[in-house]
């Protein structure tokens, strides 16, 4: 007798990232609320099942839902405000002042967008680290995305929630929020060491823990980061953090560029989660994160774009790329970064960084079904030897033909179902007339 389904996306070239890194030629997967209940050849799939709607995937790639495991979502607005400048000067001579005039409503809006370049472009799973970080959850919420929120803590007073005394009381109350919610989660977020004191980071630790909750910190971004760090305390950042305590719980560290072997150990034995984020550390020149050693550790890495106003765009299929190709370079080694790990980190690797491995990042049965679909009928794809080297060497943003998010179809035929895109370039278009506004009359952002 045929089970009633929800959904079947049918005969698909099924990349299934799992332990085995198998791939069904002709797959399909079968979707009953929210859940993959089964994959396999899509004529057995069709034989066991009965769908209530179909999504033929003829001539695409059906891969995991790509996670973007660190980002700023609502910097969108600041997409090419003070390009080209080393991380320090972009960050406390103009994103630090223009935040200064940061609202709810800016954050809302620039978060949507972010949502919408995001799903066109294969991301159904992001972790957001910014300011008014309720707006962002609605917003993701709204438009049907996975995400992993959390509210940006530091030592100097924020736009939205004042002293710092606030913002612990702002992140509870988001924790408690959304708890339980299916597509939702809440992390603590401290900035970074260099923004954050001591005491601070360890009262962090202690709300992620009594909550049972990630703790998602900047770490060890730039050289002088570094030194800051060592002129402060006497040590680099990571031995910094592990000597408080911070990295006593389930931790995500995000760039880790500047780390020695010794800090790579104590990040692999405290179980700590990795996010690189290549295209950013390269434009804001930063360097190069010693991910393949990271990997040999034993640690989790996952890929992330950063925000759009370091990057300057969304899309994890470019920094798939960025990330294969950066590292062989660097090293002069073409066996660095290959394709499979690279896609590893964009799908399952990312989902393990940030502890939802048992929800995403793989299409296996009990899983929840965020997935893209990938349209191969372009002619960088021909011919198709390699799927996998193909997505990370040839594939686009705007390749991905359709998307699912927890069994719900939010992009078919790269069309939004569920939003009005207009509306939303309307809404950034004013918020960015705003903030030209306010660069131009020097009210508290550095002139260019």
């Amino acid at each position: 007798m045929m089970e009633e389904v929800d959904l079947i996306v049918e005969n698909g070239m099924v990349v299934t990232m799992n332990s085995s890194m198998e791939i069904i030629p002709e797959g399909s997967l079968a979707i009953r609320n929210g859940v993959i209940v089964d994959v396999g050849p899509s004529r057995e799939i069709r034989r066991g099942y009965r769908p209530r709607e179909v999504l033929d995937a003829n001539h695409c790639a059906v891969v995991p839902g790509l996670v973007n495991a660190h980002t700023h979502a609502a910097m969108t607005i600041f997409r090419g405000l003070a390009d080209d400048l080393p991380l320090m000067e972009w960050l406390e001579d103009y994103i630090f002042p223009a935040e200064a005039h940061l609202r709810a409503e800016w954050v809302r809006w620039g978060t949507m967008l972010a949502c919408c370049e995001m799903l066109l472009s294969g991301t159904t799973t992001f972790c957001d680290m910014y300011l008014f970080e309720e707006e962002v959850a609605r917003a993701a919420k709204e438009m049907g995305m996975r995400a992993m929120v959390g509210e940006v803590l530091y030592d100097f007073p924020s736009p939205n929630y004042g002293p710092i005394e606030r913002g612990f009381r702002y992140t509870e109350e988001l924790i408690e929020r959304w708890k339980g919610d299916p597509l939702i989660r809440v992390a603590v977020e401290p900035h970074a060491p260099f923004t954050c004191s001591p005491e601070l980071l360890k009262k962090a630790r202690e709300l992620a823990n009594s909550h049972g909750v990630p703790l998602i910190i900047h770490v060890s971004e730039t050289k002088d980061e570094v030194e800051r760090i060592r002129a402060s305390y006497g040590e680099t950042p990571v031995r910094h953090l592990w000597r408080l305590g911070v990295l006593d719980g389930i931790t995500v560290a995000d760039h880790v560029v500047w780390v020695d072997e010794e800090e790579i150990r104590i990040l692999g034995d405290a179980g700590v989660g990795v996010v690189h984020n290549p295209e950013s550390n390269m434009k804001l020149a930063s360097g190069v994160a010693p991910i393949t050693e990271m990997l040999k550790a034993g640690i989790h890495v996952g890929l992330g774009t950063d925000g759009a106003a370091s990057n300057n765009d969304l899309d994890m299929f470019r920094e798939m790329d960025s990330a294969a190709k950066l590292h062989k370079a660097f090293s002069r080694d073409p066996r660095r970064m290959d394709a499979s790990t690279v896609l590893r980190m964009a799908t399952i690797g990312g989902a393990k960084a940030l502890g939802m491995e048992d929800l995403i990042g793989s299409i296996e049965r009990g899983k929840r079904a965020d997935i893209i679909l990938v349209d191969l009928l372009s002619p960088h794809f021909v011919p198709l030897h390699n799927v996998i080297s193909h997505l990370v060497y040839s594939a686009k943003g705007t390749d991905v033909r359709s998307v699912i998010v927890d069994g719900r179809i939010l992009v078919r035929d790269r069309r939004l179902l569920h939003v009005d895109l207009d509306e939303v370039f309307g809404e950034v278009e004013a918020i960015s007339k705003e903030i030209r506004s306010i660069v131009r009359s020097g009210n508290g952002v550095r002139g260019r």
